[in-house]
């Protein structure tokens, strides 16, 4: 369950449905290795805020009556002005309780620690509330804290995608590792160490932001002005359980991943 971060966007992926793979799928692929028995449904949409991950994947998710439930939602309502991570977090606690109450392993996702990112980086006091709040909600449920925060090498740029909002193929692979850690299972994923990027001269990166936020940043703020969204008119990409094939299986780099069924 979640936004686009579950989707997996910012890992392009021909071979997946949806064309992308992301931390959720690699995970998957991890999950199913030696179970003939395995099923993974993804009900991410890019775009989507709390409220509507809960109004339209929750009934859903509980609907396959799964031994395991990914969430990772409220990013797209923090980056916005005014929201409250506190009033968020009180809509999720009941979710994560009927998650919890149904039987489901629940892994909650809290936000990296975005200081040096751009645009994110404005909202870092909020993530780090919201943050104390999941783990909160994790405690009073018996849920499962996948720890970005706490993530160091995320504080590089080439974990980030150009769009410097999603995270890159490098990015998910290590969020996978950090994900079957946290859950103790058993894997033969490496973290992925990105090659030292040369020095760069300032008038280079300038004009590396120039473009940035004309293909990235003014699009995503017309769409905030027209109250629109990138997910809008889109579906999960695998709304139904079903078993995982992707370019992970029996591969090395970059990793596996998965969310939900299991």
């Amino acid at each position: 369950m979640g936004d686009s971060f579950t989707e997996g966007i910012g890992d392009p992926e021909p071979s997946s449905p949806g064309g992308h793979r992301g931390w959720a799928d690699r995970m998957a692929e991890e999950l199913a290795r030696g179970r003939e028995d395995f099923k993974y449904a993804n009900l991410a949409i890019r775009g989507r805020l709390l409220r509507q991950i809960l109004a339209e994947q929750l009934e859903p998710a509980l609907a396959l009556k799964p031994d395991l439930i990914s969430i990772s939602a409220g990013g797209n309502d923090l980056i916005r002005p005014g929201s409250d991570p506190d009033t968020l977090a009180e809509r999720l606690d009941a979710a994560v309780g009927r998650m919890s109450v149904a039987g489901a392993t629940v892994l909650l996702f809290n936000g990296p620690d975005v200081r040096d990112t751009p645009v994110l980086g404005m909202v870092r006091g909020r993530i780090a509330v919201y943050n104390e709040n999941l783990r909160t909600i994790a405690s009073r449920h018996d849920a499962v804290v996948a720890d970005m925060w706490s993530m160091r090498e995320l504080k590089d740029p080439q974990m980030w995608s150009a769009d410097r909002l999603h995270f890159s193929p490098l990015g998910h692979h290590n969020i996978t590792i950090m994900a079957l850690n946290t859950l103790n299972v058993p894997h033969e994923l490496l973290p992925q160490v990105p090659t030292p990027l040369a020095p760069q001269r300032w008038q280079a990166a300038r004009a590396e932001d120039l473009v940035w936020a004309r293909e990235f940043l003014m699009p995503w703020v017309l769409r905030r002005l027209r109250h629109r969204s990138s997910g809008d008119g889109m579906s999960a990409k695998r709304p139904t359980p079903g078993p995982v094939f992707g370019p992970g299986i029996g591969s090395a780099l970059p990793g596996s991943g998965g969310q939900m069924r299991g």
